[in-house]
């Protein structure tokens, strides 16, 4: 990379991080004023996208176990099927 863009970027990266510091400490009191009126440190609700989020937690896990379930019959029911159909062939020889 040409040493001008190496320069520009590492500047442009330095510029980026003091204007956030610079906006933290603007929006500081805004922030305290916040916390102040929204009882700052006590545990927020659980949100509806929080609810949502569980539910669907549960039902991935139920549905999970549900697959394995089937998979684990339809393993069976092959098993039986495969030994079942070697089982035949030899009785029809004897």
């Amino acid at each position: 990379m040409n040493r001008h863009f190496e320069d520009a970027r590492y500047y442009l990266t330095r510029a980026g991080k003091k204007a956030k510091q610079g906006v933290a400490e603007e929006l500081e009191p805004v922030e305290e004023k916040f916390r102040e009126l929204t009882g700052g440190d006590e545990e927020p609700e659980a949100s509806r996208l929080d609810k949502i989020r569980a539910d669907l937690e549960e039902i991935e896990e139920r549905a999970e176990g549900e697959a394995k379930e089937a998979v684990g019959k339809a393993r069976e029911r092959i098993h039986a099927y495969r030994h079942g159909a070697e089982a035949e062939p030899a009785e029809s020889k004897a």
